[in-house]
């Protein structure tokens, strides 16, 4: 694909190869986006194999019927629906579930989603258009203390409070409407900010995030993806910051673990509860041939975790 609003989709070939797709399989890409992990994974199916695409965007479920194969079906709900989607579509159990956590790159391209400082535009910034408050409309209400809180933990911004407080002051003079408007008040409010980084990035992260509760939804769909998968799936997860990562790492690290009990109960190391992961292999990052290309897959890091046998 090519044009403004086209994506690369990162990992590609390493994320569907950490799948080890079977062709009679049944497999979820829980981030349809515009289709790049579905493809392939179709093109490894067979005439019986089946694939759950979710997404929330209505862009991406809009872009997603192009593909006319009898074999997908499109649904359009954030990934955390995952359990009561499966359940609606009368799906028990699955071959794998992949989860790409990075914003598409059309959802950045386009002035209009307000995703990006690069333009001007109204400071939307929700991935599903069609409901949920804007970002312009939560900072019209929100506290100082309230931003403070959202640009310090999701966008780890030492500046937090400053901004905030400049923020707040600029409502004075009405709404923050733009995300022009928002990047001229954090690059003023901001000291100083890392080599080659705008000073706004870590705040426009920040607020996509909250707005769309992104590591909530996360922290809720991996329990379901665990519980929905046969035993030998495989659930593969690409994070592209910290924070996503480290939800994932401890995750299928405590699934990992067998379950510890007090030492002294009479139960045999047989008897316990086993593990419901298997770990598979070490974090993948992107090549250099692969971010010399597509610069926004520097950050990615894909896991991968196999269900295991239930005790």
């Amino acid at each position: 694909m090519s044009g403004p609003l086209s994506h690369v989709t990162v990992l590609l070939a390493e994320a569907v190869e950490a799948l080890a797709v079977k062709p009679d399989g049944i497999y979820v890409d829980g981030t349809f986006g515009r289709g790049g992990h579905s493809r392939a994974l179709l093109a490894r199916l067979g005439e019986r194999g089946r694939l759950i695409a979710f997404d929330r965007d209505p862009a991406a479920i809009e872009a997603g019927k192009a593909l006319a194969d009898a074999r997908l079906t499109l649904v359009h709900a954030p990934f955390s629906a995952l359990d009561a989607e499966l359940g609606r579509l009368r799906v028990e159990r699955v071959d794998g579930v992949l989860l790409d956590l990075g914003v598409s790159s059309p959802q950045l391209d386009d002035a209009s989603r307000g995703m990006s400082f690069r333009f001007d535009a109204p400071l939307d910034m929700r991935m599903d258009t069609s409901r949920g408050q804007t970002a312009a409309e939560w900072l019209a209400e929100a506290s100082v203390a309230e931003i403070t809180e959202v640009l310090r933990d999701y966008g780890e911004e030492r500046f937090a409070y400053a901004i905030a407080k400049a923020l707040a002051a600029a409502r004075a003079g009405g709404a923050v409407a733009t995300t022009g408007q928002l990047a001229a008040i954090v690059e003023k409010a901001v000291r100083t900010r890392e080599p080659g980084q705008h000073p706004a990035t870590r705040s426009f992260q920040a607020l996509r995030i909250f707005i769309n509760q992104e590591l909530e939804e996360l922290s809720q769909v991996l329990p379901a993806c665990v519980e929905r998968l046969r035993v030998g799936g495989r659930l593969v997860v690409i994070s592209f910051h910290s924070l996503e990562d480290r939800i994932v790492k401890r995750f299928m690290r405590d699934e990992a673990r067998p379950q510890q009990l007090p030492s002294r109960l009479p139960v045999r190391a047989s008897e316990l509860p086993q593990p419901r992961l298997r770990l598979v292999g070490k974090a993948v990052r992107p090549g250099e041939a692969e971010v010399a290309v597509n610069p926004r897959a520097r950050s990615a890091v894909m896991r991968v975790a196999e269900r295991a046998e239930a005790a």
